[in-house]
């Protein structure tokens, strides 16, 4: 009888909760990818890429990856003919150029990061209007972020409709 209370507990405990569950409905949205999918946000990505700054900044990295590709290439065909010195030379130009590539990597991160902060701060308010209308509107009375949900159902994802509903209220 002790081992049977557990068990009645919890079936008695899904009944009751199924048909509360079956009053609402549930949903779930992913707020950033809805931010970040919205025509404004990629309007703004593409400014930052053909800012001149940018740009450079890229080709610089770009050029890094290249030398270092070159330099290495260039190691693995001639280092066992190398002497001391030229081993030496060789080491010091890789790390030369593994410190400009991580100085320029983290210089366009913070661009990029720049960018984003700058695009929540304007998004964030109309998207939290366009979810509270999105919400009523479709009747969800359980709203989850898709990062703690396992799985879901496509119609269950209200993502979609947030980034177009977005898209409206930023034109």
């Amino acid at each position: 009888m002790r081992k049977l209370k557990p068990v009645l507990f919890l079936v008695l405990a899904s009944l009751v909760s199924i048909p509360a569950l079956a009053q609402g409905k549930i949903a779930v949205v992913d707020l950033g990818a809805a931010i970040f999918g919205s025509d404004i946000a990629q309007k703004r990505q593409t400014e930052l890429q053909a800012r001149s700054e940018y740009a450079s900044l890229q080709a610089k990295y770009d050029s890094t990856v290249a030398d270092i590709n070159a330099l290495q290439k260039e190691a693995e065909s001639k280092r066992l003919t190398w002497s001391e010195s030229e081993a030496a030379d060789y080491q010091k130009r890789m790390e030369y150029l593994r410190a400009d590539i991580e100085l320029t990597a983290r210089k366009l991160e913070s661009e990029v990061r720049s960018l984003q902060n700058s695009i929540i701060n304007e998004l964030q308010p109309k998207a939290q209007e366009a979810l509270q209308e999105l919400v009523e509107q479709e009747g969800v009375t359980v709203l989850l972020r898709s990062e703690a949900v396992l799985m879901a159902s496509p119609e269950l994802n209200l993502t979609p409709k947030l980034t177009e509903r977005l898209n409206q209220k930023s034109q």
